[in-house]
């Protein structure tokens, strides 16, 4: 099996002036003045993204969502062949939010052996993954040798597999009590030893009131962008997220993705921005009402909108399940994620949606939302799969 990488800018189909003057008659006043901005190719402020947290026409933040993601991306949406392994829950940390993490005595802790992560990546690439996405709690106990071998002996399966690990949580616990070397040396010395790009988790609301309460002993927002940063300046890529659902407000949903616009214009490191929905049922917030899918459609719409300088929005099905999934491809997403074959964060939170898809579902899921489906690599370049002779 090879694969060939297609530029998707090559594959883009730019709505024009007559296109923008038919979404401006189908959507409401009060959005007219921050479609005229996008017409013009002028971004939009935190203002204007209240005022779209605020409106009740939902359909004109799709549409105007729609045209954004179409200059960008054509009809193409995208979908990874990955393996996601969270190689152990086990913690300093107690988030109010996260029903993952674990202290080692407790019954749901676990630790996963590296020679069973290095087999269930084998059998992984045997059918085809090209990234394997890994992420876990900041373990306590676990040497530096240890994580270094990992990547090692997950590179040595592969030369040319993806290696997607670590948060910036889980970076700066590295560099701080781990290597006890700085964030550039730490992820220098992951690089060396095969990882390819960082996640973009632990991000949740950069806001440091909300993150007092939800997440008091995590890092800082400055802290999570510094890794960000680094990581980018070194040459690096990352993806990025956002936790929304919970305590935050609108507001903060903004300024969120104000930090990330800002860095991303800083940097232009990002790939991709992946928001996930707040699943309650199983952590110490279980008291909050899970959000609803229009608010799960009017925060990705927003996102696409917002984030100019981003060139991907990637609905993350595990969250938000596959079928508000696909209709957020009517709502300015161009992604929905990957074949996963495994998650634990959400599910020990309580989501019940599936813990894999197969290719098959997710080019369904594109096609019958009218979209063009093709796998993508962690870069979100288009890959072109084809038997050799």
């Amino acid at each position: 099996m090879s694969t060939l990488k297609v530029d998707s800018s090559n594959a883009q189909s730019h709505p024009d002036r007559q296109l923008g003057c038919i979404i401006s008659s189908v959507v409401s006043p009060e959005l007219r003045p921050i479609l005229k901005k996008i017409e013009d190719g002028r971004r939009i402020s935190q203002r204007d993204g209240e005022t779209l947290y605020g409106t009740q026409d939902l359909n004109g933040l799709g549409a105007i969502a729609n045209l954004v993601r179409e200059r960008k991306n054509g009809n193409f949406a995208t979908y990874l062949h990955n393996r996601q392994i969270n190689y152990s829950n086990v913690c300093i940390l107690s988030c109010q939010f996260c029903a993952f993490g674990a202290k080692k005595r407790d019954a749901h802790a676990f630790e996963t052996s590296i020679q069973k992560i290095v087999q269930s990546v084998k059998q992984a690439l045997s059918k085809g993954i090209t990234e394997v996405h890994m992420v876990g709690g900041l373990h306590p106990t676990l040497r530096g040798e240890w994580y270094l071998e990992l990547l090692s002996s997950l590179r040595a399966l592969s030369k040319i597999l993806h290696i997607k690990a670590f948060t910036a949580i889980e970076i700066r616990h590295f560099a701080r009590h781990v290597f006890h070397l700085s964030i550039r040396d730490t992820l220098q010395l992951l690089h060396e030893h095969g990882l390819d790009s960082i996640t973009g988790g632990g991000a949740e609301i950069f806001d440091t009131g909300v993150r007092r309460k939800i997440c008091c002993a995590k890092e800082t927002a400055e802290e999570w962008l510094e890794v960000h940063r680094t990581w980018h300046q070194m040459g690096g890529k990352s993806t990025s997220t956002m936790l929304y659902g919970h305590i935050e407000t609108c507001a903060q949903r903004i300024a969120h993705l104000e930090h990330l616009r800002a860095l991303q214009d800083e940097t232009g490191g990002f790939t991709g921005f992946i928001p996930f929905a707040f699943v309650p049922n199983s952590t110490a917030m279980a008291h909050i009402r899970r959000i609803s899918a229009t608010e799960e459609l009017k925060t990705l719409a927003i996102s696409r909108i917002y984030l100019d300088n981003f060139e991907h929005i990637t609905a993350y099905w595990i969250s938000l399940g596959l079928p508000v999934a696909q209709l957020s491809l009517s709502y300015g997403v161009d992604d929905l994620h990957g074949t996963i074959m495994e998650e634990k964060i959400f599910h020990m939170a309580g989501a019940v949606t599936p813990q894999k898809q197969t290719i098959a579902s997710l080019k369904s899921a594109i096609y019958e939302a009218g979209r063009i489906p093709i796998e993508r690599d962690s870069f979100y370049c288009h890959i072109d799969r084809y038997q050799t002779a």
